[in-house]
């Protein structure tokens, strides 16, 4: 799925959609921590996944953008840590003049009021004033995969945030979640607006029929209900 594709089809979704597809997929669910969010509220931002891990310098930002392609998200990997910034101002607007969509910093920033100037969509675990303390060693592998919570992530992969969050899914399976994810979108606005119109939920899912057969088969589940009325939640 090329940028401007992902891009456009991730305009009409959201993350939750995202990750219920993932589910229906059997695709692991790869959320970033609930901590990381976006620094001005309502961004969003989806792309391929551009990684880097931080070790102190900034070069290693300049370095993964020469690389870059339009539309690609720099993904910051800085462990996580919450007593120094790893991400201001001037790395933000390098990566917008590079043409990508955005940045996921698994660390803080800084530089809050000119990143917001710049509108680049940022998501991150928050700020703090100052920088980086001091200089790490750079591994081998720094820009070939990115730690976020508890994923590893690399070019491999897509990644999409929004309100709700941040999620990752593997490039390869890109389309098929994107598919789902329309087909549940457009299920749950059907049912919004019938609910809308007057007929509830519990009406539109058969809730009762559930209850009663429940109670003659205690093992039945929710979920293979709605798969024999052909609903879905």
């Amino acid at each position: 799925m090329k940028s401007e594709e992902l891009a456009q089809r991730f305009a009409g979704l959201t993350t939750a959609h995202l990750a219920d597809a993932c589910v229906r997929l059997g695709v692991t669910v790869r959320c970033a921590p609930a901590s990381v969010k976006s620094v001005v509220a309502g961004d969003r931002l989806a792309g391929r996944v551009l990684p880097a891990r931080h070790v102190g310098s900034v070069d290693i930002f300049l370095e993964a953008l020469q690389d870059a392609g339009p539309g690609d998200v720099l993904v910051v990997d800085d462990g996580g840590r919450s007593d120094a910034s790893c991400v201001g101002d001037l790395v933000v607007l390098e990566a917008a003049g590079a043409g990508l969509a955005g940045l996921v910093i698994w660390g803080l920033h800084r530089d809050t009021v000119d990143v917001r100037a710049i509108g680049l969509p940022v998501f991150s675990m928050g700020a703090i004033p100052t920088g980086p303390l001091r200089p790490g060693v750079r591994p081998p592998d720094a820009l070939e995969s990115a730690t976020v919570g508890e994923w590893l992530v690399g070019r491999e992969d897509l990644v999409a945030g929004d309100e709700d969050g941040v999620l990752f899914v593997p490039l390869a399976r890109a389309e098929e979640v994107f598919a789902v994810a329309e087909r549940i979108r457009d299920t749950e606005r059907g049912q919004a607006d019938r609910m809308r119109g007057g007929v509830s939920l519990r009406e539109q899912v058969r809730f009762a029929e559930y209850l009663d057969e429940r109670s003659r088969n205690p093992s039945l589940t929710f979920r293979e209900h709605l798969r024999a009325v052909s609903g879905a939640i």
